[in-house]
């Protein structure tokens, strides 16, 4: 079949903007100026957040969210998060010196499970991680509860996620903040590239600052400026850092590249939401988990689970799909239990055994690629020869 986990999602329109945009004379200005500033507002417009600030890339985003915990309390706390999670979601905790605290999920959408959340939470929970895995939302009424009630922020990484919906609003607006990713396999991309969106101002002005250095001088807010100038008169004004922040500014090749690409946005999302139910809908539910739960969902990867635990049956569908040269990844998003990585096992040893859902993706899941152009007829053929499949 050559049937990768993604195909052609840079087009000829795409690099033409890129030319385009080169093309000028005097040529413009190529670090982070007026385009990267105008896709803020347009993926504002489009998401339905007020602030925006684009990085460069996802893990960026991440990192500056858990940079935000780490400047608001450096006397340090917990994050609950997912062991189903990308490297930087957990990287971001530790590298800001807050703690992880694991918490299971669940397999109708991939993301925390309500019921461990709450077996978690202490007087040190400072944030909830929630992780929209592969085109799933995560959220709940009673999560949202749960954050209001005890004071919780909400982190909501949607990396994989663009455009999924809770009760018809989009996913990265009910958090605190919101992480995004446009690399180069995801639902849009600006080759790389991130953005954090919020709804408050006040982080949104230190995010500012944190994606370049930590600088006061590139937050937007005079009284807030004027308020750290008096505490550190001894300071030359246009060299004052807030924290010890990083390089994470974005380019305008960039933005132009990701301005051309989200106008295609939402009738792509459209488009790979039909082919995920074609998917589930032809899988036979004896052998493979199907009751995801689908409603909003911007599907990024078709997701394969095996009903039961079954290694015979696990290497078989390896072969299989290999034999057809379809591309897969086994253990769901970021590879699947982060626990059992080196980085991990070195801290939290064999706890990774305790996280039963997380581990049953780990070996028993897969993500196989959905993109707009994917001829229906292949989806299709792909759950025939994994439904003739035994162990």
């Amino acid at each position: 079949m050559k049937w990768p986990l993604m195909h052609n999602n840079i087009s000829r329109s795409d690099a033409d903007a890129i030319v385009n945009f080169l093309s000028q004379d005097p040529l413009p200005i190529l670090t982070n100026s007026s385009k990267v500033r105008e896709f803020e507002a347009k993926w504002g417009e489009w998401l339905g957040a007020k602030y925006n600030v684009m990085v460069n890339s996802g893990s960026a985003a991440n990192e500056l969210s858990l940079l935000y915990l780490k400047y608001m309390f450096p006397e340090g706390g917990e994050v609950i998060v997912p062991p189903m999670a990308w490297i930087s979601d957990v990287a971001a905790i530790l590298q800001n010196g807050l703690t992880p605290v694991f918490c299971d999920i669940k397999l109708n959408n991939l993301a925390l499970n309500i019921e461990e959340i709450k077996k978690k939470i202490t007087s040190k929970t400072k944030a909830i991680l929630l992780i929209h895995i592969l085109g799933y939302n995560g959220l709940s009424d009673e999560l949202l509860q749960i954050c209001k009630d005890k004071n919780i922020l909400l982190i909501e990484d949607v990396c994989e996620s663009h455009g999924a919906t809770f009760k018809g609003q989009k996913v990265g607006t009910f958090g605190d903040i919101s992480n995004f990713s446009f690399y180069y396999a995801h639902h849009m991309t600006s080759i790389e590239g991130g953005m954090i969106s919020t709804n408050n101002h006040d982080i949104y002005q230190l995010i500012r600052a944190f994606r370049s250095h930590g600088m006061l001088r590139e937050t937007t807010d005079e009284g807030f400026k004027n308020k750290v100038l008096k505490e550190y008169p001894d300071l030359n004004k246009d060299f004052v850092f807030l924290e010890a922040a990083h390089n994470f500014r974005s380019t305008e090749i960039n933005a132009v590249l990701a301005l051309n690409q989200i106008k295609s946005l939402d009738k792509n999302n459209k488009t790979r939401a039909e082919n995920l139910d074609i998917f589930l809908d032809n899988l036979n539910s004896d052998k493979f988990f199907v009751d995801f739960d689908r409603q909003g969902n911007s599907n990024y990867a078709f997701t394969l689970i095996l009903k039961n635990p079954d290694w015979n049956l696990r290497n078989n569908v390896e072969t299989a799909l290999h034999n057809a040269s379809i591309e897969f990844r086994r253990g769901l998003a970021g590879g699947g239990n982060q626990l059992r990585q080196p980085y991990l096992r070195k801290k939290f040893k064999n706890e990774y055994l305790n996280f039963p859902m997380t581990d049953h993706c780990h070996n028993f899941g897969w993500y196989i690629g959905n993109y707009p152009e994917l001829p229906k007829e292949r989806i299709t053929e792909l759950t025939s020869i994994v439904n003739s499949l035994s162990s």
